[in-house]
């Protein structure tokens, strides 16, 4: 929480600058907007290598037909929510971003005092292909050198990511702020990224509500009942902002829906990991209004997003910990395939840190109703066995 009010402190500070600061002020924050850019384009590779890759890595630690269930029923919640939030956010955002739009370039005769060439170590498809390549290959082959390796990788990129990137980026987005605000943009796109947040968490609601409804239909539990005793997880994972951090609170409601004790046990810290329903929706739905507010970027359809969110639903499975960290692993796949440069990226930052805890909460709550079906699987399968 303490990371969002810096947020809209580095907002409103960008707005106050752009409007009354000398040109020395303006132009030093220029010149951080601009380094911090360049210095995430290096680290996005790195990011996508090393937490892919080690996320691959890690899910051979367990293994069975209960494991290959659990991780179809993320992927496929996962990407549907992506193309719901697609299929709306094509219908309903165009129109609330109508009257706004990112300045293609400073409109104003100043510039960053310097810029620095901090070339990546390799481009993006090459880190993609490579996380998969080694990822599966080490998940097959259990060569504890390299996991080890991956996993060492993963934890300093991580702490690069905590310790640097996440701190800096409220001035990153003041500079943004302020280009916009000298530009004159500024206050419609506060008013339609405001809108699309709220768009964002009306379809976390609506998502969990189709879950509900249909484990409840199909494994014979009330839909309502489930839901509102996942309420207390929901809420935990919206002050915490971690998944992680809410697994024992997330087990315990589970348990008050009649899960088994040994398939919430060993669901739950699963899904924690890989079931990013309330993340895909959100970053689908900002994505949209990005590309609509960018010039530079293509005008999107339902066409150039499915690959978006096909790949969407197997990159943040390796999200970071951190708050942002969905938003930090899907950069990859943002510029890859959507086009993003680096302020794009800043202003999607942006605005996934906003309701980063409600799309954690939406993670959360969703892992409820999927653990139903994974307990009436559980439960086939035992009466399979006891009946051979």
């Amino acid at each position: 929480m303490n990371l969002i009010f810096r947020l809209v402190l580095g907002i409103v500070a960008g707005v106050l600058l752009g409007q009354w600061a000398p040109d020395i002020l303006v132009r030093s924050l220029l010149t951080f907007k601009v380094l911090f850019g360049e210095l995430l384009e290096y680290a996005i590779p790195l990011i996508i290598l090393f937490f892919i890759m080690s996320g691959i890595a890690r899910l051979e630690r367990s293994s069975g037909r209960l494991l290959a269930l659990t991780m179809v029923l993320a992927y496929a919640s996962t990407t549907l929510a992506g193309l719901m939030s697609a299929v709306v956010g094509l219908e309903l955002v165009p129109h609330i971003v109508s009257h706004t739009q990112m300045p293609a370039s400073h409109p104003m005769v100043l510039q960053p005092y310097f810029a620095l060439d901090i070339p990546p170590l390799t481009d993006i498809s090459t880190a993609l292909v490579t996380a998969f390549l080694f990822g599966i290959g080490i998940s097959a082959t259990g060569h504890d050198g390299l996991r080890n390796l991956a996993d060492g990788g993963r934890d300093i990129v991580e702490r690069f990511i905590a310790k640097a990137l996440i701190p800096a980026l409220p001035f990153y987005i003041a500079g943004l702020f302020c280009e916009m605000t000298i530009a004159g943009t500024v206050a419609n796109t506060l008013k339609s990224f405001g809108m699309i947040l709220i768009l964002a968490l009306t379809l976390h609601w609506l998502w969990l509500s189709l879950l509900y409804l249909a484990s409840g239909m199909s494994t014979g539990r009330a839909p309502l009942v489930a839901l509102r005793n996942m309420l207390p997880a929901y809420f935990t994972a919206a002050g915490t902002m971690s998944s992680a951090a809410t697994i024992p609170v997330t087990v315990r409601q589970t348990r008050l829906n009649h899960i088994s004790p040994s398939v919430s046990s060993f669901a739950i810290p699963l899904l924690a990991t890989i079931h990013m329903c309330g993340s895909a929706i959100t970053l689908t739905i900002c994505a949209i209004g990005v590309i609509l507010v960018t010039p530079a970027l293509p005008q999107p359809d339902l066409m150039s997003l499915l690959p978006f969110i096909a790949a969407l639903g197997v990159t943040i499975i390796a999200a970071p910990g951190s708050p942002g960290g969905a938003a930090m692993t899907s950069v990859g796949v943002l510029q890859s395939l959507l086009g993003f440069d680096a302020a794009a990226v800043g202003l999607m930052m942006a605005l996934y840190l906003a309701q980063d805890s409600f799309g954690t909460a939406c993670n959360v709550a969703g892992d409820g109703a999927l653990v139903q079906w994974i307990d009436r699987f559980a439960e086939a399968e035992q009466d399979r066995q006891r009946y051979r």
